[in-house]
């Protein structure tokens, strides 16, 4: 009756649960594109470009694939910046380098914090927008990100005046 299901546990046993990518441990449960979406600076655009360019289907579970090509989407991803134009990669000359890199995991993290920190430190536009904890990228202020407590008019704050008034007038007399 149930002849198919040691096949089931045979093919779970083969799995990789976890497979390291940098300093990533991504879910070899997941189709690749999926697993590889799960690392920062990887989008699903990057996933499809990885997965074609290494020749595995983006849909097959990722832990099921063999080393050969698990270690070929390990070296595409370390060095997606090599094999894209430079427009396809997510931190473009660098300030004090020059040069062009994608940086995933940690390492985007860290480059972020360093260019904002980079931006506070020289007093641009953008730092400032930083300091004060305020939208950076032109986006609309008017009516949504408000940071620094109510703009326009507090009807509350004129009814307390108004009450503290009235006693202040009350007690005089």
């Amino acid at each position: 009756m149930s002849a198919e299901e040691p096949q089931a546990d045979e093919e779970d046993e083969d799995i990789q649960y976890f497979v390291r990518i940098g300093q990533t441990d991504l879910d070899g449960t997941k189709s690749v594109e999926r697993a590889l979406t799960d690392m920062n600076g990887i989008g699903r655009r990057v996933a499809r470009i990885i997965s074609e360019k290494a020749d595995v289907d983006r849909r097959s579970v990722l832990g099921k694939l063999d080393q050969d090509d698990i270690d070929e989407i390990i070296e595409l991803v370390e060095g997606y910046a090599d094999e894209v134009p430079e427009w396809l990669t997510n931190h473009q000359r660098d300030y004090f380098t020059g040069e062009t890199t994608h940086e995933v995991g940690n390492d985007l993290q860290m480059s972020r914090r360093q260019d904002i920190n980079r931006m506070k430190m020289i007093d641009s536009y953008r730092g400032v927008r930083h300091k004060r904890g305020q939208k950076v990228r032109g986006q609309r202020t008017k009516s949504t990100g408000r940071t620094e407590g109510t703009i326009g008019v507090n009807v509350e704050a004129i009814k307390e005046d108004m009450a503290e008034e009235a006693e202040a007038e009350g007690d005089d007399e």
